[in-house]
């Protein structure tokens, strides 16, 4: 079975958005800050299994700029996702507390759409428990579930997406005739 789904990347500006992309699709890191303008879209062919047996999950992988404000363009970028990949970097706290705002605006264009937190750059923290707590609670409140990633060491970025897509695969419902 194959099956496609749009997935939306969202955070602030420079939490690693492009950068784990770029580690999923490609395998590799590139510490040039290229900032993303309006989208950028990829594709990865993930295998997965599920209750209906293997399959592989064709994610349309959308990088969004980082922005604060709503457009009507944004908009049209997040019309029809599946779900959202939540990106907030590690080292700037802020840009946790960002993630509820770009839920809403993700459930204002598509309801359904399933989410899922990556807590990118995790490589540059020593000390994780004040960051395991705030994860905890920020992804208790959002009702996602949280990876530690590294774009650049490749840290739970495939098991994210892998992750992922079997949960995007197991909300397909069928279609009833």
């Amino acid at each position: 079975m194959s099956i496609s789904k749009k997935v939306c990347l969202l955070g602030d500006f420079a939490v690693g958005k492009t950068s784990l992309v770029r580690r999923l699709v490609y395998d590799r890191f590139d510490d040039r800050y290229l900032s993303t303008i309006g989208v950028k879209v990829s594709r990865k062919i993930v295998a997965v299994s599920s209750d209906r047996g293997p399959a592989d999950v064709n994610i349309m992988l959308w990088d969004l700029a980082g922005s604060e404000e709503f457009t009507r363009m944004w908009a049209s970028y997040l019309r029809g996702a599946a779900g959202a990949v939540l990106v907030c970097d590690v080292t700037r706290p802020e840009t946790l507390e960002d993630l509820a705002g770009y839920v809403l605006n993700l459930h204002e264009v598509s309801p359904g759409a399933a989410i899922v937190l990556a807590a990118n750059k995790v490589d540059l923290v020593d000390d994780h428990h004040e960051l395991l707590e705030r994860l905890d609670e920020v992804a208790l409140t959002l009702g996602a579930r949280y990876y530690l990633t590294s774009a650049l060491t490749g840290d739970q970025v495939a098991v994210l997406f892998r992750d992922f897509a079997r949960l995007l695969l197991s909300s397909d419902k069928p279609a009833r005739l």
